[in-house]
């Protein structure tokens, strides 16, 4: 399990950058790259919030949501610390603290309870959904979306291993 999650963030960090990148090149002026930019600070909000209840820190986010849109750069410099800190916190986390479970508050101020394993899953699918909403609006404006599957991730991380050339 533990070699999975360590290859599941790291595929989250490849796919964030080949989209941030895509974005990069369409510019920040397209419609498209801004209504990406919502869903993307959306979903980072969302791994900061888990991160910081993983590792028992407040995260001082009353929303999951953003009053005000950071530019692309910064963006795209706070979503790859934050990749970099989940693979920090997986790869030496030991598989008996999976199970753990964390009481914590939403942002709405419900309580929640969920184990380490549950949230580190949370974070994975969550970026999926809003890395394939932004694919279907660059798809609606004519424009080629970023890679993001799993199974590229890994012919392209791991060739030789896969019997396929780099």
């Amino acid at each position: 399990m533990m070699d999975t999650l360590e290859r599941l963030f790291r595929f989250k960090a490849w796919a964030n950058d080949d989209l941030l990148e895509t974005l990069a090149g369409i510019g920040e002026d397209s419609e498209a790259t801004g209504l990406a930019i919502k869903a993307l600070s959306h979903s980072h909000v969302v791994d900061c919030i888990f991160l910081a209840h993983l590792q028992g820190v407040p995260h001082g986010f009353s929303s999951a949501n953003l009053d005000h849109m950071p530019g692309l750069g910064e963006l795209s410099t706070n979503i790859r610390a934050t990749d970099r800190q989940y693979l920090d916190y997986v790869i030496p986390l030991h598989i008996d603290r999976l199970h753990e479970r964390i009481d914590f508050t939403f942002t709405d101020g419900a309580r929640g309870r969920m184990s380490r394993e549950e949230m580190l899953m949370h974070v994975i699918t969550h970026g999926v959904g809003h890395r394939g909403q932004i694919s279907a609006v660059l798809l609606l404006n004519g424009l080629a979306p970023a890679r993001d599957g799993f199974a590229t991730y890994l012919h392209s991380a791991e060739a030789n291993e896969r019997r396929r050339a780099a």
